[in-house]
């Protein structure tokens, strides 16, 4: 009888177990889609400033085409049809022909000094700022799912559930990674 009312006991803690476990699997989903939607919100508007800024350097710098062109073909998809991953493989993309446009407008001294160029370089630095911020904190919501659904024993109750790793939102090249010179 008392092996019973043990087995009873144990059965009711691991059903305990798995019920917390799998809560806090989908709290921390929750706190990723959360992040996630934040820094979208500063992705698209970096998204929708990107023409802004290409026309205004395009009156300047007509000769440097495969740049402007670059750039905004990356665009051509809509936003809103992108999944999270493609969301990020785009902005990952577009980061990088951001910095060659931002170089490229250093060659043209009278273009540094127009007020349309300085006041969207200047959204544009918010903006950036902005994604800084919200995909760290993405990143760490993500480390910290990343980090339980590897963990034993919580990796039981997400191999179970089908919880699995998420992506980090990070520099993909060496070439990113360096600083774009800006000077105004």
């Amino acid at each position: 009888m008392k092996v019973l009312i043990v087995f009873i006991i144990i059965g009711i803690l691991l059903v305990l177990y798995a019920i917390t476990g799998y809560n806090s699997f989908i709290k921390m989903r929750n706190k990723i889609d959360e992040a996630f939607a934040t820094m979208d919100v500063y992705l698209k508007k970096r998204w929708d400033l990107i023409p802004n800024l290409v026309n205004t350097v395009k009156g300047y710098a007509e000769h440097e085409k495969a740049t402007l062109e670059s750039v905004t073909s990356m665009r051509k998809q809509s936003y809103e049809a992108m999944s999270q991953e493609e969301k990020i493989a785009a902005n990952k993309e577009l980061g990088a022909g951001l910095g060659r446009l931002i170089a490229t407008a250093e060659a043209y001294p009278d273009l540094k000094a127009d007020q349309q160029f300085l006041q969207l370089s200047r959204q544009l630095n918010d903006i950036e700022n902005d994604i800084a911020n919200s995909r760290k904190y993405y990143n760490a919501t993500v480390r910290e799912l990343n980090t339980k659904v590897e963990s034993f024993p919580s990796n039981i109750i997400a191999t179970i559930f089908h919880f699995g790793k998420r992506p980090m939102f990070e520099v993909a090249s060496a070439a990113e990674r360096e600083n774009v010179k800006v000077e105004f």
